[in-house]
Order: structure tokens, then sequence, then C-alpha cells
């Protein structure tokens, strides 16, 4: 039947054609577009459980609570029951497998992460800091680093800014000047990230990825909703969270090049604020986070209202293209209407700059990678109804899906494990609270904390121009990081990563692994 999904394709809706997406291009990344109310989250929706057929997991945000309905059996309404007949499908209402997540652990298990794992970079941007308190940021880690503190929380950051502060005049030599000025902006931005709910976040058991890679025992992705109502309320926050996913992402993951079907795919809604404002060197790094990530096996679309949100390099990486309609009131929206029109591969029975206007509700314009990767003409398609509920479930519902999750109970509990915060109190009682001199590794095995930070850090903030190592007492890391040429390259990284991870075996080889893959990436977000 023309209208079911056939393998190794989703599909999505019907022109003079049924129009699929083939899941062999799912990591060639995609672009969903439309005004307000044009059917944006209906199409996300159709694409995650399409997906989710297929046995590909896939992340998504949920900014206004509507793509929750996923997680519940549809409802045979009497237009979706018509659209499937005229597509020739015969409309079955499904649910999908969810785990929802939530920043602040109240609808979802919580999500958090390290501030070391964060990183100087990222974490500036979701501060809005400018240059000057960035680099003093920059200098809080590596000295965190060169003593072996791990910056696991807001409070252990807070205490390194602190020690940077009374001992300004000890660093300036060594890591550059420290205003205390800067120092004092650093800490209001950190008294107003505390505020929006940073210290649920920023503390332990961190998030682990591969909880979002999970299938179930008869073949289907797990939807992972992140629920971003709240989330939403700091803009810059939720963009910066959304790329450290990423980021994450392009760290953990091994290169597959190009898989039958991804591995994950990742749908980031409201993409214009991941772009607004963001400095030209951070627009290079997303597009070439964005680029390689392909090879990793993810799928990255991008959903937001015209696809001139999205700057041009990143743009031309977006192979699989659904666009809603858009309004031309206006001489601005007409020129808006041309460009985005001017985004597809043309086809010459019809009009695209005119079709983008007249678009009614649950059409769209479809333009998916075929054959041999090249983007199919662009035609005009009567998107198919989604099996799942559309809208929103209950708490009720939303608490029956989380008590049967995968990982009930993994991340519930926070754990406040002893780091800079506690390890500089000790200091300040034993009367030893200067900037002395990097941990060595004869101290580290003492049981000091912090080893592999003084070698992994140490090491790595040269090679890459960063130090964001996670703090574990690792000699045996600091030998082996000793051995890494300079010319390591990140390919090369992520596969010592690996290696590593197999010779050390369990939590120690992961972290040492881990470390050096971050350095890799840190040497590709800072530049």
């Amino acid at each position: 039947m023309a209208g079911v999904d056939q393998d190794g394709k989703i599909f999505v809706g019907k022109s003079v054609k049924p129009e699929y997406l083939t899941l062999h291009y799912g990591n060639r990344h995609g672009l969903v577009t439309g005004a307000t109310g044009t059917g944006k989250t209906v199409t996300l929706q159709i694409l995650a459980e399409g997906f989710s057929r297929a046995g590909v997991p896939v992340f998504a945000a949920d900014i206004k609570g509507d793509l929750s309905g996923v997680a519940a059996v549809g409802e045979a309404k009497d237009a979706f029951v018509k659209r499937a007949k005229e597509m020739g499908l015969d409309y079955q209402p499904d649910e999908f497998p969810v785990m929802f997540w939530d920043v602040f652990g109240e609808q979802g298990h919580p999500v958090r992460a390290t501030i070391s794992e964060m990183g100087p970079v990222l974490l500036s941007r979701m501060m809005d800091l400018n240059d000057t308190q960035e680099g003093v940021l920059n200098i809080a880690f590596r000295v965190a680093d060169d003593q072996g503190l791990m910056l696991l929380d807001l409070k252990d950051l807070r205490a390194v800014l602190g020690l940077i502060a009374d001992h300004a005049g000890e660093l300036t030599t060594q890591y550059g000047n420290v205003s205390k000025t800067s120092v004092g902006a650093i800490q209001r931005q950190l008294l107003v990230l505390e505020n929006q709910g940073g210290t649920k976040f920023f503390s332990e058991p961190a998030l682990a990825l591969t909880d979002f890679m999970k299938t179930t025992s008869d073949g289907r992705g797990y939807i992972n909703i992140l629920t971003a109502d709240k989330l939403m309320a700091n803009p810059r926050l939720y963009a910066t969270f959304l790329l450290w996913l990423l980021s994450e992402l392009f760290e953990q993951l091994p290169e597959i090049g190009d898989p039958d079907k991804p591995k994950l795919v990742f749908f980031f809604d409201e993409a214009h604020l991941l772009f607004n404002d963001a400095p030209k060197a951070l627009l290079e790094k997303i597009e070439q986070v964005v680029r390689l990530i392909r090879s990793k096996g993810v799928g990255v679309y991008f959903v937001t209202q015209n696809p001139l949100d999205v700057p041009e390099t990143v743009l031309a990486q977006m192979g699989n293209r659904v666009q809603h309609a858009l309004r031309a009131f206006t001489p601005r929206d007409q020129k808006a209407v041309k460009a985005a029109a001017d985004t597809f591969r043309p086809n010459p029975k019809l009009n695209t700059a005119q079709v983008i206007t007249e678009l009614g509700k649950g059409e769209a314009l479809v333009s998916f990678l075929e054959g041999n990767g090249t983007p199919s003409l662009v035609e005009r398609t009567m998107v198919r109804p989604p099996a799942a509920r559309l809208g929103t479930i209950t708490d009720a519902e939303r608490k029956a899906v989380i008590a049967k999750s995968p990982v009930k109970g993994k991340y519930e509990q926070a754990v406040d494990s002893e780091s800079a915060y506690e390890i500089l109190q000790k200091r300040t009682k034993d009367g030893a609270d200067g900037v002395g001199p990097a941990a060595t590794e004869a101290e580290a095995n003492a049981g000091g904390g912090g080893g592999v930070l003084g070698g992994i850090g140490g090491f790595l903030g040269g090679l890459f121009g960063t130090n964001r190592a996670r703090g574990t007492r690792l000699s045996t890391g600091q030998k082996i990081t000793r051995e890494i040429t300079r010319t390591v390259t990140n390919r090369v990284a992520g596969q010592i990563a690996a290696d590593l991870g197999k010779s050390l075996g369990g939590s120690m080889g992961r972290s040492v692994g881990r470390a050096i893959v971050r350095g890799a990436l840190g040497g590709i977000l800072r530049g």
C-alpha cells in the first residue's frame, strides 16, 4: 500500500507521489519551517513517530507541551481517517515509547551535568559574559585543573572564583590578570543562574547520553522528550543547553560514517535562538559540529519559522526539508518568502514562492534526499496524520509513563560528592588556603584527589586550547596522556578514548577516555 512505511523509508505524506524520508539519509540533517500555527509541531511528531517505528531513538524539546501526546494512543478522528484514506493509508491509532526529561526534575527525569562538563566556553555564553569575563572564567578552570579541584556544581565554581580573586597577585604571572571586578560580575551572573534553577542542573549524577539511545524489546526507538516550557523562560539558557547536548553527542559517539539508519535523531525546536546574537566564531564552530556529527550517525533537524533563521553555512547541510506556510503581507514578508523558496531544488511545474503562501492546514512543501543523495524536486504535499495523540497528556498519564521508564530511579536522587568547595573549605580550616603548585602524581596517588586533572587537564590545555577534564584520581591516566603526541587529531583522539576505555576498563577507563575527547571538542569550540 502506497501510504505504508517501507523498509528503510518513512512515509511522510503524498504529493503527486508518496513522499518518503530515506533512513540512510536521515543523518544528513533536516529543516522544518513555517509560521506559527501552520503545523510544524505535527510534522515533528510524524517524523519522530516514523523514526521510532524504524528503531531510531529520538530527542526533542517540548516547548508548549503539545508533543507529549506521542506517548498516548491517538484518536481516529474523522479528519485523520479521511486524510489517511486519500493517501491509501489505513489509519491505525498508536502510541510510542517515551522517556520524559526535565532540567528542573519536575515533569521528567532530572537532567544534570557538571560544571567541568559544560566547560568555560558554553558556560560563558549561558551567562552572557563579555570577553574579559570569559578570560577570567577560563583562568578559574585552569587553576582548578592545576590544583586538582573538581568543578561539579555552582558552589565549586564560586569557591574557585573566590580563590583566584583572593590570590590575584600570585596568579598574574602564570595565568594573566585576574580582575576582582570581573570575578564579581561572574559571581553575580552565577547568582542569576542559581535563581533560574542552575543549582538543580549542575550536580551529579551527570546524564549518560547512552540513556537517550535506547530501544524497546520489539525494536522501537525511544522518543526522549525534554520538557522545556520553564527552560524557555530564558531563551539563551535553552539554546546553550541544547548546544551542550549536541557537543556531548559529538564527543562521546564513535565515527560510523553513513549508516543504514541514524543512531539518534535530534530535533532542535525554536532553532533561531541558537543563532541569535551569536558571535561569528561561535557560529563557525556550530557549523563545524553540525557537519562533523553526521559521521557519528546523528541527524540534526532544526525547527524554526523561516529558513533565513539559520545561517547559510548551516542551512546548506540541511538535506531534508519540510516548509509549511509563510505569510506575505508586507514587502519584508514577501522577500522572506522568496528567500525560503530559493532554498529548494526548483520544480518547473510549481511556483514555489506562490505556493508557500497558499499552503493550507496539513500541507507542506517537501524535498527529501533521494538516489545518490541529491534533493528531490520540491512538491506540494499533504502530510500524513499522526498515529499518536495530537496534543498534551494529563499529569496522571505523564506520571505513569515516568513510572515505567527504563531509567526510573537512576537520576532522581542528587549526589553531592567531595569537590572544589569541600576541598577548599578543608584547606582553609587547616590554614593552607594559598594557591600552591599543581598536585604531583605522588600526591594524587596518596589520595589528594583530582590527579587526572593535573595530568590530563594541563596536557589538553596546551594541546587543544581548553581545560575541561573531569577530576578523578587516575595516575595511570596521567602516564598515558604523556604518551600522546601533539599531532593528535580529533578523530584520533576519539579512537584513543575508545582504546583507553577498553584497556583500563570500568569507570577509570571511561573517565580518562572522556577527558581526552573533551579536549578534542574544546579545540573545535574554541578554535
